[in-house]
């Protein structure tokens, strides 16, 4: 099975032990990517519409990394700590999907997140 990493200075670097993603067979893995800042790796605002924004900007990075975009995505699993925050999810996903069919997606309330963010994603992409 070819397997490449990926890894861009456009994206938060890994808090942990793996890879920002994988390509596999035509397909892109990220890891779950939170609401950092790529330079500082610090948490640039606790506005949970500003983090969804700034998480989906970090996909985005490790997409273009791999030589593809948002647009290409199949799945998402997002992680949130309160469903609450459910209607501005979906609006933000719906400016960021504009124009294209939107990608297959979970949303799952979760008690903690790394770096006490309040989402994080993970995204299967196409090439």
């Amino acid at each position: 099975m070819d397997r490449k990493i990926i890894f861009t200075k456009n994206a938060p670097s890994a808090i942990g032990y793996y890879s920002q993603a994988i390509v596999s067979n035509g397909l892109v893995y990220t890891a779950g990517q939170i609401p950092l800042d790529p330079k500082t790796g610090e948490l640039l605002s606790n506005d949970f519409t500003e983090q969804v924004k700034q998480t989906l900007n970090n996909i985005e990075s490790v997409l273009k990394a791999a030589g593809t975009d948002l647009s290409k995505t199949v799945r998402l699993t997002v992680f949130v700590t309160n469903l609450s925050n459910y209607p501005e999810l979906n609006a933000v996903f719906k400016d960021q999907f504009d124009g294209v069919d939107p990608p297959a997606r979970s949303v799952v309330e979760v008690s903690a997140l790394p770096k006490n963010v309040s989402i994080e994603i993970d995204c299967i992409a196409t090439l």
